[in-house]
């Protein structure tokens, strides 16, 4: 055990700096891509939720379909492959078939970005499709066309919905972003593999490697479930009421938590 530990302290004294500069790297990564991600989840949404009727025109209608049979074919793809093997592909195989060449970076947010919208689509799909169709309806009665009701009245209540997938995808990123390494991003994982390599001490600096993953995806979790309880607001609020002979005030205030108590 007294050899275990000294291991992990040998790795950290060493490579102490490395193991923090590939977290950091990482966190940039899943960040950005979970962002990016977000707003290609969003447009990929709005875009399949368009309604189609028969009185629309054949141009419109016919856009449509192949706008919705690219994007269905799009999220089937990149929900149903590894992001490792859409790493390599990516990163290499472009350079081969396309003659694309891209540096490291910029292969990594993109690689990340277009997974997360992947899924970020059907997310928001299903955050718009659980809204009250009465609002959709409503919003057009007042003339407003489709984006506006998604921009105004659709997307903020939607977004509420799917924020704990939004951050659950983050954490995801979070750890997915180890099989960057297979294109040397200089990730977490990939410092982790270059200790290996330099001290030959795999379990130790594992142990390290799987603490400070904890730690990013324990700070991430709280930071988020924050963000939903500051958007949810206060507990207490005032209740605005007409009726003033049930009310004398005309105003009645609600203490405690939500949920009927």
């Amino acid at each position: 055990m007294s050899t275990f530990w000294a291991g992990i302290l040998k790795c950290w004294n060493r490579y102490g700096n490395s193991y923090l500069i590939g977290a950091r790297n990482t966190l940039i990564i899943s960040l950005v891509g979970t962002i990016i991600g977000c707003v290609i989840g969003f447009a990929v949404g709005i875009v399949q939720t368009i309604p189609v009727s028969k009185s629309d025109g054949l141009p419109k209608r016919v856009l449509l379909k192949i706008a919705n049979a690219v994007l269905r074919i799009y999220v089937e793809v990149f929900r149903g492959t590894p992001m490792i093997v859409q790493a390599v592909f990516i990163y290499y195989g472009a350079r081969m078939a396309f003659s694309i060449s891209m540096d490291m970076w910029t292969a990594a947010f993109f690689i990340v970005s277009i997974n997360t919208g992947a899924y970020m689509a059907e997310t928001v799909r299903g955050g718009i499709l659980s809204i009250d169709p009465g609002q959709t309806e409503g919003a057009k009665a007042i003339g407003m066309t489709h984006l506006q009701t998604m921009v105004a009245v659709i997307l903020p209540q939607a977004f509420r919905n799917i924020i704990p997938q939004i951050g659950n995808n983050f954490i995801i990123n979070i750890k997915d972003t180890s099989v960057l390494s297979v294109i040397s991003i200089s990730d977490l994982f990939f410092m982790h593999k270059g200790v290996v390599g330099a001290l030959y001490l795999y379990f130790e600096s594992a142990t390290i490697v799987m603490v400070i993953y904890l730690t990013m995806t324990l700070i991430a979790s709280k930071l988020l479930r924050l963000l939903e309880k500051r958007m949810d607001g206060d507990d207490s609020y005032d209740l605005a009421t007409t009726d003033t002979l049930a009310h004398t005030s005309g105003m009645h205030s609600f203490r405690g938590k939500r949920g009927g108590k």
